[in-house]
């Protein structure tokens, strides 16, 4: 299993710095369209190589779809925590109740015992 996890790596490797060398040119990432930023009279432009851009992009994208994804199963965390905390009640009154029948039993009232049973 490992040396498949390293060929998928190597594999990724050599097709990210083959995109990387493929689109080298400089881009020009502005922030806003040239009328906006002529009529806000506020335009700022960064000179970035185009693989880095698309690199971004494809982390941005990864990092919005984990936090949407985490949102979306809060609900399915929230009833599984509800659900532990539950089951740690019942286990703690279960506990609680075998150990009076241990000490009815041990007080030698049999009847009791047998109703407890059977209750």
């Amino acid at each position: 299993m490992r040396f498949i996890r390293y060929v998928f790596l190597a594999a990724l490797a050599v097709c990210l710095v083959t995109i990387a060398l493929a689109n080298a040119q400089m881009v020009s990432l502005k922030l806003l369209p040239e009328a906006l930023a002529q009529a806000t009279g506020y335009s700022w432009a960064i000179e970035l190589p185009l693989f880095v851009v698309v690199f971004i992009g494809i982390l941005a994208g990864l990092l919005m779809g984990f936090v949407w994804e985490w949102m979306r199963e809060h609900k399915h965390r929230a009833e599984a925590a509800r659900r532990r905390g539950e089951v740690k009640k019942l286990e703690n009154e279960l506990k609680r109740v075998k150990g009076a029948t241990a000490e009815t039993a041990k007080t030698g009232d049999e009847v009791l015992a047998l109703l407890e049973k059977a209750g």
